[in-house]
């Protein structure tokens, strides 16, 4: 066992040698390598595709696993996937995705696309990516990804192959015939100059023991595409070099007391950085076992409610999840399980709230990890210290061999300063895991700050670091709330009502307003069993949000908070509320609410945006149409007005 990070002192004492004496490996394909050259026979992979029959599982050795990966980066490679060819892939977790991933990135540029995505929204990233294979699941019951793909194929001039996963082959027994039965691929159309393969029919075709082509990797080159920036709009996708990914897997498990017989749980999207990093890249590269749960992960029928029989029968060390995972733990007792295998879990992709970390962590004796990172950070940049003190809230210390500071910067975005101690500023990073660059260039106006001669990545992230080198999160400078000229951090609504004993969340957004530009409202999901009156909370709310213009005009309870595919709190969803609200009380003064419909969402170039449609009528006349514009023209969010 190798002992990880306690102290800050221990980061410095890993930075006393230069980076290069650590021997990184030069590519994602090395990191396999390097794996798989520590026990060849060990279980490098264990998927399980029912939460309810979770006991049932394929299992992968480290050698088998390669095997897998050398033939799908030869079938990549014969398909044109050529140095800078893209392979995309909409795909569940499965063991394949992982195939995909690193075959994809040996031959190529491997995309990950969400595949809760919108057709269009699919379709635009194909495009801006230039994919040339596609791969995605055939069509099989209760699951839409190859409708969705099949509706906008023809929309992808660079597609030339897609292969589809059956999944029918992770199936058994009687499920297997049942499902072959009622499922078929023949229905499947033809479009010119495009080929639909069967991904496991085709990969038998190709050479397993070696990488059948000659291709120089370095660590420079880019290695895989994330689109980020949210769930609609313009495409922005981050690159990723090999040395990104390797460096960041590498320099976040510096921190962990490392032990051969971890056994990490993946319950997190495998299209998303924090699952292909965490429970992908970094245990492949340390050579432990992954389980890989269901195809749905931590949302799979049965994952969370046997979440504790599961760490039992495969005795995981360590998962990572999302403060709604969490709190669905806290509310699922153990009933004889043994979870003593249970070391510690990271939390990341949304502030904890403080009562959640800390009866987590009092009712199951598991130790809980707070992190930060983003897309464009590759996937961590710090991480509170496993083996020493742990402030509830803070997200700990850089990873070793990242630089992060706090930077003051002007009204222009430019470099003032270093920020002193305690005083908050604009999160920076700069280092191995730092991106190069989104692919389009227009996404890369304003996104580094030079400082000192070298560019930092500005993150947007507002925060502080104390006297004993912990960062400590204030909120994202986008989601401040903007109150006639005074700016309010969510989190100053959002700490307090966390420690309302009924709320198990809330969300703090700006409602718009005539006068003062926004007005701070909160939305409040309460715990299950709790109730709680929002003249109550209101009344909460008054007596302990220390800031009086941060005191929310209004609070409303929710049932369920809208959440990304990742677990964070969907804002804009909440402001497409608040936006709807507005126009439709304008509408009402005017005298033809009853005549309109609205609808608000997200425009690709302009951003929150409503739709406003009235039904023709003698009533609307073109005064009553330039009050309406009149009237939301005192508004910052864009809209537009059809009369049918």
């Amino acid at each position: 066992m190798k002992r990880g990070i306690a102290t800050y002192a221990d980061i410095l004492e890993i930075e006393k040698a230069p980076l290069e004496d650590y021997h990184l490996p030069q590519n994602t394909y090395e990191l396999l390598r390097q794996g798989v050259d520590r026990n060849p026979q060990k279980a490098a992979l264990k998927f399980f595709l029912q939460g309810t029959d979770h006991e049932k599982h394929e299992s992968y050795t480290y050698a088998a696993f390669l095997e897998a990966v050398h033939q799908t980066a030869n079938m990549f490679w014969d398909l044109g996937i050529q140095n800078d060819g893209v392979v995309s892939y909409i795909l569940p977790n499965l063991p394949e995705t992982f195939f995909t991933y690193f075959g994809g990135e040996a031959a190529g540029i491997v995309g990950a696309i969400n595949p809760l995505l919108e057709p269009q929204q699919i379709a635009d990233i194909l495009n801006a990516s230039e994919t040339k294979v596609l791969v995605t699941l055939a069509p099989f019951p209760k699951t839409d990804l190859w409708q969705k793909v099949d509706s906008i194929r023809k929309q992808v001039p660079s597609l030339k192959t897609i292969l589809t996963i059956d999944l029918g082959t992770h199936l058994s027994g009687i499920k297997k015939l049942i499902v072959k039965l009622v499922t078929s691929t023949k229905s499947i159309q033809k479009v010119a100059g495009q080929k639909v393969l069967d991904f496991h029919k085709t990969l038998k075709k190709y050479p397993k023991h070696k990488l059948d082509f000659d291709r120089e990797i370095t660590p420079d080159t880019i290695a895989s595409y994330f689109h980020t920036g949210g769930t609609t709009g313009l495409p922005k996708i981050a690159q990723h070099t090999h040395y990104n990914e390797v460096f960041n897997a590498w320099s976040i498990f510096r921190n962990l007391e490392r032990d051969e017989n971890w056994v990490f749980f993946c319950g997190l999207p495998l299209f998303h950085v924090n699952g292909i990093t965490v429970t992908g890249l970094g245990p492949f590269m340390e050579g432990v076992t992954v389980v890989l749960g269901t195809p749905q992960g931590y949302r799979g029928e049965g994952v969370l409610p046997n979440f504790w029989k599961i760490v039992e029968t495969y005795k995981i060390t360590f998962f990572s999840g999302v403060p709604t995972v969490y709190q669905y733990l806290l509310s699922l007792p153990l009933n004889g399980e043994n979870i003593s295998s249970l070391q510690f879990a990271i939390c990341g992709a949304a502030p904890m709230p403080k009562n959640v970390f800390n009866e987590f962590q009092e009712k199951s004796g598991v130790k809980i990890i707070e992190g930060y990172g983003l897309t464009e950070g590759n996937c961590a940049s710090a991480i509170n210290p496993p083996s020493g003190l742990k402030k509830v809230g803070s997200v700990g210390f850089r990873i070793p061999f990242q630089q992060m500071d706090v930077m003051m910067l002007d009204e222009n975005g430019a470099f003032e300063r270093r920020a002193e101690p305690d005083e908050t500023g604009v999160i920076a990073l700069k280092g191995g895991n730092v991106f190069p660059g989104y692919k389009d260039e227009q996404h890369n106006q304003g996104i580094w700050i030079e400082v000192e001669g070298e560019n930092w990545l500005n993150t947007g992230d507002l925060g502080y670091k104390d006297t004993e080198n912990y960062f400590w999160l204030t909120g994202r400078k986008k989601e401040l709330i903007i109150r006639g000229g005074h700016n309010i951090d969510p989190k100053i609504i959002e700490d307090p009502l966390h420690l309302h004993p009924s709320i198990a969340f809330a969300a703090a957004i700006g409602k718009p307003d005539v006068k003062v530009g926004e007005l701070p409202v909160a939305y409040v999901q309460l715990k299950e069993g709790e109730q709680a009156t929002e003249e109550e909370l209101m009344e909460y709310a008054t007596k302990h949000i220390t800031e009086r213009a941060a005191i929310p005009k209004k609070i409303y309870l929710i049932n369920e908070m809208p959440l990304t595919a990742i677990g964070k709190i969907f804002k804009p969803a909440l402001l497409s509320l608040e936006i709807k609200a507005v126009i439709e009380m304008e509408l009402v003064n005017l005298g033809i609410r009853e005549l309109a419909e609205v609808n608000v969402g997200r425009h690709k170039t302009k951003g929150q945006m409503a739709h406003i449609s009235i039904v023709s009528s003698t009533h609307i006349t073109k005064e009553v149409e330039a009050k309406i514009s009149e009237r939301l023209g005192n508004y910052s969010f864009a809209y537009d007005v059809v009369f049918s």
